[in-house]
């Protein structure tokens, strides 16, 4: 009983529940999403966002706005030594990293008075 428990406790449904890791996208992670998610679409895999209004067609870039979306249908899986662990869905963490790009884009239109799609460039 007491493993079932733990189980349904693995899988989080808000930040809030995040006990293993930041409660954020580690650079490793996104890189590692952003990768294989690029690697389907070069493949053929359709594009889960209407990539018209994006100026590259790139895959990479088609992957990070599909981040930044959160429609990756994506868990992490975080694991401490001792074996425990957790799931995390990815469009809990895509929220952190859509607040973490407002906060860019705002301080760089205020500190160098660039453009909110010019600052795009250098996120990414």
């Amino acid at each position: 009983m007491g493993e079932e428990q733990q189980q349904i406790s693995v899988l989080v449904k808000s930040l809030n529940e995040i006990k293993i890791g930041p409660k954020r996208l580690t650079k490793y992670e996104k890189a590692r999403i952003i990768s294989a998610r690029a690697l389907q679409l070069a493949a053929g895999a359709p594009p889960l966002i209407d990539v018209s209004m994006l100026e590259s067609k790139d895959p990479v870039i088609i992957a990070y706005y599909e981040l930044l979306a959160g429609v990756l249908p994506l868990l992490i899986k975080r694991v401490k030594p001792n074996g425990e662990y957790q799931l995390i869905p990815v469009r809990i963490l895509s929220d952190v990293e859509n607040m973490r790009i407002e906060k860019v884009k705002e301080l760089a239109t205020k500190i160098f008075g660039i453009e909110e799609r010019e600052v795009m460039r250098y996120v990414i």
